[in-house]
Parts: structure tokens; sequence; C-alpha cells
């Protein structure tokens, strides 16, 4: 099988021949999905073919498993010429986004991210012996800290609640090919090579901007000051400073209450100027290939070098945050990707426990 081959696989059967390929993948998307299509080539072809809505799949480029989940869409379509099919479907982790979040009691109490999602994730999925077989859910990151308590809202979804925990705990959370939940933060493993003009990049384009860029990040305690003839000593915390910013800039960002509520102030300024510097420079690309040298498909949360002479940049590591492959007859096998540096993929911090926070400091 040639590497640039799609097959799904479905009820034991593997269909291939897609001539209409999309699969996207990124670390800022939940869930990973795909979009193909097929048009028959001679009467009774498609017969047999039969991926009904609903249907366990894998989907796979070459060899490489790069969603594995569920058909949302099966669209057979036919004209005085022409018997055409589509299919469309995402990964396991659509039901995470989908699906009111399950959980006895509805209150959280010393969990981490990972314990709170591996809970949420273990009611999806079909049942073996009536019980659900879940969503596996991992990390790679080793000081998750532990949420004290929480309160979950009816009607929020599954993930509503993992997204939330995930900021408080400064990682991101994503699909991988398998179909399960990762979370992870900006990853530091590179690929076997890079990106640069004239020689695999088709078309690029870079987006330069400072309109989100300020001079000055301040964290204030209240956005009142009640001792305003005294000045900003006494509600000012914090000044984060950003010298790519050329002109005076301000923003303010208010803290979040309770006793930890000033640190996560002080945070959020650094987060700021940090993620918006790190979102001045988008680069997108369209490649000639799926794969890097070594054979490997492109991977969101990888590292790469990226040299565009003609537009006047060049970076010897930038994090690949989406990609979509492609084929069809108009532009044949290629791929679109999305990069940033590290620094854009900071998680949000967030103060979720302002009451805890103010008994740690002796506040009641």
């Amino acid at each position: 099988m040639q590497d640039d081959d799609l097959t799904i696989t479905s009820g034991g059967f593997d269909i291939a021949g897609w001539t209409d390929v999309r699969v996207t993948w990124g670390i800022e998307r939940l869930p990973s999905d795909f979009s193909i299509g097929m048009t028959e080539l001679y009467p009774g072809e498609f017969d047999r073919l039969e991926l009904p809505p609903g249907a366990a799949c894998q989907v796979r480029l070459g060899q490489d498993p790069v969603v594995t989940g569920y058909v949302d869409h099966y669209i057979p379509s036919m004209s005085a010429g022409d018997h055409s099919v589509h299919v469309s479907g995402r990964s396991k982790c659509s039901d995470l986004i989908d699906c009111a979040a399950e959980w006895p009691g509805g209150q959280l109490s010393n969990q981490t991210v990972l314990g709170i999602a591996q809970r949420l994730a273990a009611v999806y999925g079909p049942a073996v012996n009536g019980v659900a077989e879940g969503i596996p859910v991992a990390t790679d990151v080793s000081d998750l800290p532990v949420l004290p308590q929480a309160n979950l809202m009816l009607g929020e979804s599954a993930f509503d609640i993992i997204d939330r925990m995930a900021r408080f705990s400064a990682v991101l959370a994503y699909d991988l090919p398998d179909g399960s939940l990762f979370l992870s933060r900006a990853g530091t493993r590179r690929a076997a090579s890079g990106f640069v003009g004239g020689a695999n990049v088709e078309r690029a384009y870079i987006d330069f901007s400072t309109d989100q860029i300020y001079s000055d990040y301040n964290a204030y305690i209240q956005s009142v000051d009640t001792f305003t003839d005294l000045g900003q000593g006494g509600n000012q915390i914090h000044t984060v400073r950003d010298l790519n910013c050329k002109r005076h800039r301000a923003l303010v960002i208010i803290s979040e209450g309770g006793g930890l509520g000033n640190d996560v102030a002080i945070k959020r300024a650094e987060w700021e100027a940090a993620r918006r510097f790190g979102r001045s420079r988008v680069v997108r690309l369209t490649v000639d290939s799926w794969r890097d040298s070594a054979g490997a498909l492109w991977e969101p949360n990888t590292l790469v070098p990226v040299h565009l002479p003609k537009l006047k940049f060049s970076a010897e590591s930038m994090l690949i945050s989406e990609v979509t492959f492609l084929k069809n007859s108009f532009s044949g096998t290629t791929a679109e990707i999305t990069l940033m540096a590290p620094e854009a993929f900071l998680p949000q911090p967030i103060n979720l426990t302002p009451l805890y926070g103010e008994l740690l400091q002796g506040g009641f």
C-alpha cells in the first residue's frame, strides 16, 4: 500500500480507493475529524459498500492510524451520469464534546485533571458485558495539581469540565490517533525535518501582527480603587512589560478573587504577554507530502524548523498546532500546516478555588 492511500476500517472491512480526502488533527481542536469521498467507476461498485452512521471506524494513512472513532454522516448521491459517496466522522472524543457530563453527586473532591477526565470519559463507548469500554485518558505531565473541590453545572459537557480543569493545571487537552484523550504541554519532540521554501513548501503565508500586543500588562486586586487619592500602590500587584511593543499600550488584568486570586492574576499577566507574542506570528503552509524526511506523518505538538527566504522568515523551532491531510484530483496529495511559537500554547491560568485560597492564607 502506498503511503498516500487512505483506508477506513469498519465492521471488519477495509475500504480504500477514496479520491477526495481530508483529515484534520490539532492540539487546539477536539475532536479530530475526517471527510472522504469516492465516485463509482462502474455500475454496482458500491453495492457492498456500507458505512452506517454511528459505526465504529478507524482511518489510516498508509499504515498509520490518524482517527479512531465513529462515522457521523454517510451521504450517497446520484445524478444522470454520476454516483458518489461521501463519509464524514470524528474521533471517540466527540462524545466528550456532544454529551452532558455524568458525575454522581455533581461534586469533585481532591482530584487531578487526569482523575477527573478518566472518570468522565469512562462512561462512553460501546458496552462490553454491560460496561462501557470508556475513552482512555493519559498524560505525560507529572506535576498535576490536586483540585480540592469543584461543583459541576447541569448541562455542561464532559469537555467543558475537562477544559476548565486543564487550564487550572496548565495543560492542553487533545486527542490521539487511537481515539484517546491526551493531557500535555507544548511539546519538545522534534520532527526529522522541517519546511523549506523552494523545497517542500508549495504555498505559504505569515500573519505578522501587533494589534493584540501590549507594552504593559498590569495585574490589579480589584477594578475599583477606593483609595485613589493615595495612588495605585495598594491595588496594583504586578506588571509585566513586553519590549516587543514599540509604543505605550496598557492592559489591565483583575484578580479573580480569593487568596489565590492575586497569584493567579500575576500568572495571568505573565501568560498574556507570552501567549500574545507567540500568536503575533502565525505561519500557514501547504506542503507536498504528508510525511517528514523519516517517513513519519506530520504531527501536532511537534517542533520543526521553518525557512522561508522569500518571506524573509526563518525560525529553528516552530510548533505544529494543526495538520490537515488532503488529497483530491485538483491538487494531489498535500498537507496544510499551521505553526506558531511554543509560547502561543500556554494554557490560561484560572482560579477555580477562591474560598480554598482564603482558607490556606488564614482568611477565615
